[in-house]
């Protein structure tokens, strides 16, 4: 249909953070909002903040936001007469914008011409070298057959990049450094390339050792203007996903930021493109850079670019799909300073990071306790306390987006507004991208797509507590039980009350992960003193040294903890054992424990192979009663799209398993019954 036509309802065709993102420049431009939902996003966030909402269907997306008819039939019933598919889903489906065509909607996004041509990554490698867009060495070709891809990658050399031809959010993409890993491989993507997308075609690529991932903000309109509103720089990933971005990217050029920006939108105006669109690109260490896909849809990472160029990137994509020219020429715009995103994921940065569900019992960033500009900092999110994650889709839980006057200085911003957020209730990886925003490398802009496989040493490094952390995390456990105690019996008191002697406790601190552990892990903090007056102080001795302190309640979770006379400010819980500690240097997560009562938590302890979240049962890989060895591969899981291996936890037999193949699961279920060797 004609893109000139004007409208004054929108549907947003998805969830979460950006269903909401959309529907805030919506209002914002005197738009009804509407919202669709599933049946596991009844009261989500979208559906609350929406003008009216509509149910899909099930929770499982191929029966909700996938199905075509059924978001076509919401609009109409809604009256919406344009339709925004935000990022992920139905944004680069070319099939849903020929049917919106159809109904007469307007879709908020490219023709399907140019997402078909842009969707298959083998055809769009040859549109790109048509119009002199430089191209990675790879194979992108239609036979399929196991044996020609297994020639060609050894042709190309590895280490190569096993890539889905009909998506991209790194599903179906691993990396294979030999060819003895190849087979395994290959079918391994095809798996997740089939869950995701439907299609099982792979292409392959020759894997830069170093490179950085930068890429080009276009925007085209309908007239046959393009622009471009220049590169963000989204090196650092985990799994082919990326966990922070920013823009303008570190040590570019202007000579190199035109290259690449005009390059960007001849691909763009190849394929007679509209919309919002990327253009990613790996940057080699000699400033040559490579096409790698372009994305049809509006970016995860785009408020970076919203930052530093002062524009509305959603505003440009309404305003373009009623038909208006673009709001500003290439020489108007500008960059302003500098911007970071970080993504917090429900996952577990510690386990691999394996997707957690659950329900947030808070989630709240405290920018005023912090000292934080709230023009300067921004939290895209799709959540709220009391929020539950589910299982059907992807953990993003937010984005937190943040500008200064250059690099530095927002990097700085960056770290403060982290420890500002708090979320419990929800394992997150809020505390890993502290330790990625304050590495040394990371502020020093040493970046290439395996940031944090060259640096996990350090990322995951055992950490090595001071004084004050122990000192720290002692006050706020004994807080938080004698807030939770409500008895009156002296027999349940935690001020370390004892008849005709000095009020002492004993506690015992050491690393989570070490919990269980036999050994010396753990520091013994001796507290004497205690809590009756609020002005009265405790007494902490640690190894050889004993410090004054104190511990003052402040709004929320904030505590100020002083410690001989030096007060600090942060964030504070206690989750069951596990003390929480907060502030812009990073999270400290203490286990901690009462040596001096009766503790039945270790001995209670078991080791068994259960679940580690919500999922469906994928493969068993071995037969009931083999005999295997410790880390050998049992069973693989799916969730969230994405497949995870569970390994033997020691030498043994596996005795039954408990789920069969296409089984769900949920977390903390028993998996399998396991027999250790003696």
């Amino acid at each position: 249909m004609s893109r000139s036509t004007p409208f004054d309802t929108l549907l947003v065709a998805n969830r979460g953070e950006i269903a909401c993102r959309v529907m805030r420049t919506a209002r914002a431009m005197g738009l009804r909002t509407v919202a669709v939902y599933s049946d596991a996003d009844a009261n989500a966030r979208h559906v609350r903040e929406a003008d009216e909402a509509i149910r899909l269907g099930p929770a499982a997306a191929r029966e909700s936001y996938l199905k075509v008819e059924a978001v076509v039939e919401a609009a109409r019933r809604s009256g919406a007469g344009a339709i925004h598919p935000g990022y992920g889903f139905l944004s680069e489906n070319g099939a849903f914008v020929e049917a919106l065509d159809r109904a007469g909607i307007v879709f908020v996004g490219p023709p399907a011409s140019a997402i078909a041509a842009m969707g298959d990554k083998s055809a769009a490698k040859a549109r790109m070298a048509n119009a002199g867009v430089p191209l990675v060495p790879g194979y992108h070709g239609d036979d399929q057959d196991d044996a020609l891809l297994k020639a060609e990658a050894d042709k190309i050399g590895y280490p190569v990049l096993l890539k889905a031809s009909a998506g991209g959010g790194g599903k179906g993409m691993r990396v294979v450094e030999s060819a003895a890993n190849f087979q395994a491989a290959l079918e391994g993507c095809r798996r997740e390339s089939q869950a995701a997308f439907g299609d099982q075609r792979m292409l392959i690529e020759k894997y830069l050792t170093q490179p950085r991932h930068v890429e080009v903000q276009v925007f085209c309109d309908s007239l046959g203007n393009g622009v471009y509103l220049f590169e963000r720089d989204c090196s650092v990933q985990r799994r082919h996903q990326k966990v922070l971005e920013e823009a303008p990217a570190p040590s570019m050029t202007a000579a190199l930021r035109r290259e690449m920006g005009e390059a960007a939108v001849r691909a763009a105006k190849e394929i007679g493109y509209v919309g919002a669109g990327t253009v990613e690109f790996l940057l080699d260490i000699d400033g040559s850079f490579f096409f790698m896909e372009m994305n049809t849809r509006l970016q995860v990472e785009h408020p970076v670019t919203e930052m530093i160029t002062g524009q509305d990137l959603v505003e440009w994509q309404l305003r373009v799909a009623m038909g208006e020219a673009l709001p500003l020429d290439q020489d108007e715009l500008t960059i302003t300073g500098h911007s970071f995103e970080a993504r917090l994921y429900a996952e577990d940065p510690e386990q691999d990071f394996l997707p957690a569900t659950g329900t947030l019992t808070r989630f709240a960033m405290d920018l005023e306790g912090a000292g934080l500009d709230p023009e300067r900092v921004r939290l895209d999110s799709g959540v709220e306390t009391g929020d539950a994650v589910s299982m059907h889709y992807d953990p993003m839980l937010a984005k937190l987006i943040v500008h200064g006057n250059d690099r530095a200085q927002a990097l700085a911003t960056l770290n403060r507004a982290l420890a500002a957020l708090d979320v419990q209730g929800v394992v997150t990886n809020r505390a890993f991208l502290q330790r990625l925003a304050t590495h040394d490398a990371f502020r020093d802009a040493d970046l290439d797509t395996r940031f944090i496989e060259k640096h996990e040493e350090t990322l995951f490094a055992p950490r090595r507590y001071s004084i004050e952390e122990y000192a720290g995390a002692s006050l706020v456990g004994l807080h938080q039980l004698a807030r939770e105690c409500e008895s009156d019996s002296p027999w349940d008191r935690h001020d370390g009350f004892r008849l005709n002697a000095p009020h002492t406790i004993r506690i015992a601190l050491c690393d989570p992960a070490h919990a269980q552990d036999d050994d010396d892990s753990e520091a013994v903090v001796v507290v004497e003193g205690t809590r009756e007056r609020e002005d009265a102080a405790w007494h902490l001795t640690i190894g050889d040294e004993t410090l004054t302190a104190r511990l003052d309640p402040l709004a929320g979770d904030a505590v100020a903890i002083t410690l001989d006379g030096h007060r600090r400010r942060l964030q504070a819980r206690r989750d069951g054992n596990i003390v929480v500690i907060v502030d812009p240097r990073g999270e400290t997560r203490l286990f901690w424990r009462r040596i001096d009562a009766i503790d039945h938590g270790r001995q209670e302890a078991e080791s068994t192979l259960t679940a580690p979240m919500h999922g469906t049962v994928v493969a068993l890989l071995v037969e009931p009663g083999a005999r295997v060895e410790k880390g050998m591969p049992l069973m693989v899981m799916e969730a969230m799209k994405m497949e995870h291996t569970m390994t033997a936890p020691a030498d043994g037999h596996v005795a039954s398993f408990h789920f069969q193949a296409g089984d769900t699961v949920g977390q903390g279920d028993v998996l399998l019954e396991f027999a250790p060797d003696e």
